[in-house]
């Protein structure tokens, strides 16, 4: 199994808080789909010839492509790729892209899974943050795709998101219900330093939301979903049984991806590479035969220390017989060493051979990934 990445740069404009690569230069869309497609090409044999099983475009904001420019798109992948009959095809989505017109030409291309960026659904923090939707068109654009026969929607949520309060999340969370989507992925706001959320909070406009609210929120998302039947199957994503992101799952679970376009990133299970964070330079390199890319060898170590990264935060948990097969006894025992404090603690636990987190322990796992990992 194999998973492809391609990554979408344009936006309309961009959030505020957003540090992802993304460009504004709507006007160069064919030349990007032009290098997108003979990126594909010359990398067809980077996941070995596995066969592909989920496709994901993610952005910047992907249903900023055009009918022609999407099926340019798919004509490579599948000249190109095997691609599985039963592949997850995921499109991000901001809300206001999803017109009706614009979601029934999306079902006509090979999509069966759409994430739509919504965020919150108090207009006034939207506008804060700088979404181009409001929280009417966000229910209107899920109704939308609903009855267009999408039978796998994702939405996004964010807390600690400036002026949020007890109040306004369970609101959040209501909404979300009531539209009952197959996945929910909530993350916590992070002000990354360079975006204009920073600014604002480095000049005082914005306030941070503190600790004591983020704890409360993130129990409240946890508890609630958990009461209306959604798996909490990994730190900030949560979905119907059965309904797990098979895309992201892949990162979490170690197999090999092709992340292709601007600032992509790639795994063979050997190494990492992704390319350069440049429109300009992506084309140009892509289009004068020297990709223009970094890549990074992984040691034992740090592989060991991505094991531990992406298997503790899911609910799957970290395989201990897995730990001793692949990285051996030494580095076996070194987890358990570092783990056990925590055992003690009632923060991990160790259940039919795999080491996983408590409840409790989800609310510090980034200490207890850190401490597990090999310094």
């Amino acid at each position: 199994m194999a998973g492809i990445y391609i990554h979408v740069p344009f936006c309309k404009k961009r959030c505020v808080y957003c540090d992802f690569f993304s460009t504004t230069q709507e006007e160069r869309k064919a030349e990007y789909v032009d290098a997108l497609c003979r990126e594909l090409a010359e990398r067809k044999d980077y996941i070995g010839g596995e066969t592909v099983e989920t496709v994901y475009l993610g952005g910047g904001t992907p249903s900023q492509l055009s009918e022609k420019e999407l099926g340019k798109i798919f004509d490579t992948l599948y000249r190109i790729y095997p691609v599985s009959r039963d592949a997850e095809i995921t499109l991000e989505a901001n809300p206001d892209d999803l017109h009706p017109d614009y979601i029934r030409m999306l079902r006509t291309l090979p999509f069966n899974r759409i994430s739509i960026g919504m965020q919150t659904f108090q207009d006034d923090i939207l506008t804060l943050l700088g979404r181009r939707h409001t929280a009417k068109q966000a229910v209107e654009a899920f109704h939308d795709c609903r009855e267009a026969g999408f039978a796998n929607i994702s939405i996004d949520l964010m807390y600690g998101l400036p002026g949020e309060t007890e109040k306004t999340w369970e609101a959040d969370l209501g909404q979300a219900l009531a539209m009952r989507p197959e996945h929910i992925s909530a993350y916590h706001l992070i002000y990354e330093e360079g975006t204009e959320l920073w600014r604002l909070r480095e000049a005082h406009r914005v306030e941070e939301a503190d600790e004591d609210l983020s704890v409360s929120l993130f129990t409240r998302l946890i508890h609630t979903l958990g009461q209306h039947g959604y798996v909490h199957y990994e730190i900030s994503n949560f979905c119907l049984p059965g309904r797990h992101s098979r895309h992201n799952s892949s990162y979490w679970t170690g197999k090999r991806y092709l992340g292709c376009g601007p600032s992509a990133h790639s795994y063979d299970g050997k190494s990492r590479q992704w390319n350069i964070a440049s429109l300009d330079g992506y084309v140009k390199g892509i289009n004068g035969g020297k990709r223009i890319y970094e890549k990074e060898e992984l040691d034992l170590y740090t592989r060991y220390n991505d094991f531990v990264l992406t298997s503790v935060r899911t609910c799957w948990g970290l395989p201990l017989g897995r730990l001793k097969t692949d990285f051996g006894e030494m580095l076996y025992g070194y987890c358990l060493k570092m783990a056990r404090p925590h055992i003690g603690q009632g923060m991990l636990e160790i259940r039919e051979g795999v080491l996983k987190l408590t409840e409790k322990g989800i609310f510090i796992s980034d200490g207890i990934m850190s401490d597990l990992m090999w310094v």
